[in-house]
């Protein structure tokens, strides 16, 4: 009898090795190989139904519809919904909500009219049905399956064509082609490209739950997140109430797209106007409070970029960030040492931005810069007032984009006045979309801190 093949694979990275290695010559890491059996190999053509090479110009587009959870905030972040043959990832930390967000959007499809089976990795039947009477999804077409055999999974699926088809989670499962243990990597590959052809071959949407790692990174093989054709992370702090759905990769749509989600004790509920919950509590007339506007994709949000500078009590100044770059925080505070003249490098300063949203773009630069002055010199913000716009090293601050948006929103929100970029402010006006607010545009920092701070 022949000896079967075997190889050792580093679970950090995915690097083979014929033999086994203390140290992992590609990522670095120590005692991460794992002896695996070698896949068979698969026949030449077996992944290939296109029936050879050919124009691009004559192959035929079906524009099938995409098909909508029932939740509009998660169809948004898809691009407007699922796509037939698609391939999507959802990971987020431990107990943030994933197999609650997915149930629900399962649920808006099977009442929508269409069958789903959803598998559990981690539940039992019993478990993931007393979870679902407390979400109300009760559906009859929505079928539950508790299994981690990819095989039996695919059998049951061929037997009851399900019109989407979800893992929950991708690292429980396992495929007898291998001998490795559920979760490591060759098993997650090897599941995942499986489920891949699945998907394509027949047309079925296929929905992975995935997990994360303590780096905030999705456990598996690097492959795993080029392999799928849409990446999304269920952020947000288990303390918080609210959760933000963001995508990282989505060949059928943007990836600047968010969706706001509350935590109810009867599930998810979506927020339509995330700006109002987020300036829900916001103090007035408190020095270090300010509120910016922000776009995630198509949707400018308002948000409370707050900082406090006091004085430090060590030899280091403490810089603490939540929902902000830190480096991006260090490097302006050097633009306001020596740009605006207010000493706060030898201080403690402590940025936040309230309600645990994630900012990324520059143009909340100006909001931060005009936060740590206010609350270095003590002066509050006019609490009709919000700004934004990119500040760079020499001072400048620059024109950002979907400025309309962003003013539209404000308005709505009752904002009378805002400091904003110059060149924004010429081509608003150029366009007439004022939005009804008081434009102050400003070329440096300092003409901002003037209108924010010195002109109250």
């Amino acid at each position: 009898m022949a000896k079967a093949k075997t190889r050792y694979v580093c679970q950090a990275c995915g690097a083979q090795s014929a033999k086994w290695l203390g140290r992992c010559t590609d990522c670095g890491e120590y005692g991460t190989f794992v002896e695996e059996a070698a896949p068979e190999a698969r026949p030449a053509g077996a992944l290939s139904s296109t029936g050879g090479a050919r124009p691009i110009a004559d192959v035929r587009v079906d524009e099938a519809p995409r098909i909508p959870t029932g939740m509009p905030e998660l169809d948004r972040v898809l691009g407007g919904g699922i796509v037939p043959g698609s391939l999507v990832l959802l990971g987020g930390d431990p107990g943030i909500g994933k197999s609650t967000l997915l149930l629900q959007a399962l649920d808006g499809i099977a009442r929508g009219g269409r069958r789903v089976l959803y598998v559990s990795g981690e539940e039992s039947v019993q478990q993931t049905a007393l979870r679902a009477e407390r979400l109300g999804a009760r559906d009859k077409r929505l079928l539950v399956l508790a299994e981690t055999a990819l095989e039996t999974i695919l059998d049951e699926a061929d037997k009851h064509r399900p019109d989407v088809l979800a893992i929950d989670s991708v690292q429980t499962m396992h495929t007898r082609a291998l001998d490795s243990i559920p979760g490591s990597l060759g098993q997650v590959r090897e599941t995942a490209g499986r489920l891949l052809t699945y998907a394509k071959s027949h047309g079925i949407p296929v929905l992975l739950v995935g997990h994360v790692t303590k780096d905030g990174g999705l456990a598996g093989p690097k492959t795993l997140e080029h392999v799928v054709d849409a990446v999304l992370y269920f952020e947000g702090e288990r303390t918080q109430h609210y959760r933000v759905l963001r995508t990282t990769k989505n060949r059928f749509g943007s990836t600047n797209e968010i969706g706001v989600f509350e935590m109810r004790s009867v599930g998810l509920a979506e927020v339509p106007n995330p700006s109002q919950l987020f300036l829900a509590e916001r103090p007035t007339g408190v020095p270090g409070s300010v509120v910016i506007a922000a776009v995630e994709g198509s949707r400018p949000i308002l948000v409370e970029l707050q900082a406090l500078v006091a004085n430090s009590g060590g030899a280091m100044p403490r810089r603490t960030a939540l929902g902000f770059d830190p480096n991006r925080v260090s490097l302006l505070l050097a633009v306001i040492e020596r740009r605006c003249g207010v000493d706060v490098l030898g201080l403690d300063v402590f940025v936040n931005v309230a309600g645990g949203v994630r900012l990324a773009e520059p143009a909340s630069d100006l909001g931060l810069v005009a936060a740590v002055v206010s609350s270095a010199r003590r002066r509050p913000v006019d609490a009709r007032t919000l700004c934004f716009g990119e500040v760079g090293l020499a001072g400048e601050v620059r024109a950002v984009a979907r400025a309309d948006l962003r003013l539209a929103e404000a308005a709505k929100m009752g904002f009378k006045r805002c400091v904003l970029p110059r060149l924004n402010v010429e081509a608003l006006r150029a366009q007439g979309a004022e939005a009804g607010i008081t434009l102050v545009g400003v070329r440096d920092v300092g003409a901002a801190i003037t209108a924010l701070i010195e002109d109250r």
